[in-house]
């Protein structure tokens, strides 16, 4: 066989290796995914059961870079702390080296057996979950398949010159096979497969032990890489101190082991004769050393991380994105970050109702403006949201993150239309008011902020329904809905009685107050459409229309 033709053949199998890692770390993600979010969100209480949580969650993912973006877009959020987010790292670090200690034994008879069940669970799977089950155990047969035949292609290489002469160059230099493992691992994103070619290469006697044990460590280095770079592109350089704080206990345990690497290797090949176990019990070995060093150390060096990337002290643009990281391999991650995102939608257009009330019910002329520009920043923020979106790849999302991905555009664009009444209309009720010097009883104006905090309530109940899809809170919100409509026609009632009674100055202020509870019920009606309407036409409690069905002519 010719070099070009063996060198294709390497590749080919080293990509049916990556496109298996993927299939079943996409598979489990579109299974598992929202679970394993919430299992990491409860464990991330104590560093002791996030490192247990990033073991097993790492385990199933088959990828420590998965694990470390739902956790980096956690602690990026502020919804936990750094100490237990450092300690699931340690814990997914870990968690790669089982993936890699069962891969590495002969399972070649598995393979056959892996593809057929996941191919019948994903053509004859009744629910969704067992064709992503089937997605992954058709991903895992493929691993071991193109692991079985990169060890029959590299078998015959060992006796090659020129191959030979190579490795022993690169085998002189550790460091340059710590650089080349780590750019290869950042490059695929998975150091499983790396460590896997590696201990295949060792087995056959490519590289020898020293080496084989330099490119285990390069592919932890890389593996640390990606998160960073992912976190480079946010503008909240906070966002760094995870997968920094990762990357950095990487690189320290990368330089004690190599600048230890003769003793290590001698330790090793005495403890292992077998080449290929030399690489995968040295990968096992050395991240749990890793991880019972650093545990007792994560306070210490969640300050220092602090201290390298402090809390931004000056006011950011508010209508930036601020969770909205590039993770759009990974849905759910991604959704949960549009989520985050169109929570501060919610934030914005509660502070413009504030503005709205003291420019109505205060005569504060200058709230105007600022109203004004808050409705820029849900335009922005609405617009950012829809984009990010869209990235995402549609055959990756499950009918779930599909519904998901509604629910969120829903959201944000009913709560944009909010904005656009209250920066509209509500404004202009204030600068009609204030023009026309409009003066509202005692007891108008406490009716008309008593609606603003009901509103102001509505939408924290709102952005509470949207997070935990609650029918019994959706109902609740829905019937608000009837309550501004009581309140307008209260408002009309009394309009009218004083325009019956021939009482002008008083008629002007009851007219302003019926456009001003209009205008709050049409808000009302988009925060209700924005959470109520998608739980209830999920439970089946929403009608198609509110028109009685016309009577059946004989």
């Amino acid at each position: 066989m010719s070099f070009s033709v063996t060198l294709i053949d390497l590749a080919g199998f080293a990509a049916l290796l990556l496109w298996g890692v993927h299939m079943v770390q996409s598979g489990v993600m579109r299974a598992l995914g929202p679970r394993l979010k919430v299992v990491l969100r409860r464990a991330l209480r104590s560093p002791v059961r996030g490192f247990g949580a990033g073991i097993i969650v790492t385990t199933l993912l088959q990828s420590s870079t998965a694990t470390a973006l739902v956790v980096s877009g956690f602690a990026a959020s502020g919804l936990v702390a750094l100490v237990p987010a450092l300690a699931v790292m340690l814990g997914a670090n870990i968690g790669t080296t089982l993936i890699v200690q069962v891969l590495s034994f002969d399972v070649t008879a598995f393979a056959p057996v892996a593809i057929l069940a996941g191919l019948v669970m994903f053509r004859r799977g009744g629910g969704t979950l067992m064709r992503d089950l089937g997605r992954a155990a058709i991903g895992l047969g493929l691993i071991v398949l193109a692991l079985h035949h990169l060890v029959d292609l590299l078998r015959p290489l060992e006796d090659a010159p020129s191959l030979r002469m190579l490795m022993g160059v690169i085998a002189t230099v550790p460091l340059l096979d710590v650089m080349l493992a780590a750019v290869l691992t950042w490059a695929v994103h998975s150091s499983v497969a790396v460590v896997l070619i590696t201990a295949s290469l060792a087995a056959q006697g490519v590289v020898p032990p020293n080496a084989a044990i330099a490119l285990v460590l390069g592919a932890n280095l890389g593996s640390a890489i990606a998160p960073v770079v992912q976190a480079m592109g946010k503008d909240d350089r906070t966002a760094l101190r995870l997968p920094v704080g990762n990357l950095l206990n990487r690189f320290a345990g990368v330089a004690v082991a190599l600048a230890l690497i003769e003793p290590i290797g001698a330790l090793m090949v005495t403890w292992q004769p077998d080449a290929a176990r030399v690489a995968v019990d040295f990968h096992t070995v050395f991240n749990i050393v890793t991880a019972l060093v650093f545990l007792p150390l994560l306070a210490p060096f969640a300050r220092l991380l602090e201290w390298l990337y402090p809390d931004r002290e000056d006011a950011d643009d508010p209508s930036r994105p601020r969770y909205l990281a590039p993770a759009a391999d990974t849905p759910v991650v991604a959704l949960g970050a549009a989520a985050r995102e169109a929570l501060r939608l919610a934030d914005a257009l509660d502070d413009m109702l504030d503005k709205a009330a003291r420019a109505l019910l205060g005569g504060e002329r200058r709230r105007i403006a600022e109203a004004r520009d808050d409705d820029d920043i849900l335009d922005r923020l609405n617009r950012e949201i829809r984009a990010y979106l869209a990235q995402l790849d549609p055959d990756e999302l499950s009918p779930a993150d599909r519904r998901r991905v509604e629910e969120i555009l829903a959201f944000s664009a009913n709560l944009e239309q909010a904005a656009d009444v209250v920066s509209g209309r509500l404004m202009a009720d204030a600068r009609k008011r204030l023009k026309r010097g409009i003066a509202f009883s005692k007891a108008e104006e406490k009716e008309l902020a008593a609606l603003f905090e009901r509103l102001k309530a509505n939408i924290r109940l709102a952005t509470s329904l949207f997070m935990t899809a609650d029918p019994r809170a959706a109902r609740l919100l829905a019937l608000e809905k009837a309550a501004f409509r009581d309140s307008e026609s209260a408002a009309a009632r009394l309009h009218f009685d004083r325009l019956r009674q021939g009482l002008a100055p008083l008629a002007d202020a009851s007219g302003l107050g019926i456009d001003i509870v209009r205008d709050l019920k049409l808000v009302n009606s988009h925060v209700v459409a924005a959470a109520a309407y998608p739980v209830l036409a999920r439970t089946g409690e929403l009608l198609d229309s509110r028109l009685a069905e016309a009577p059946q002519s004989c």
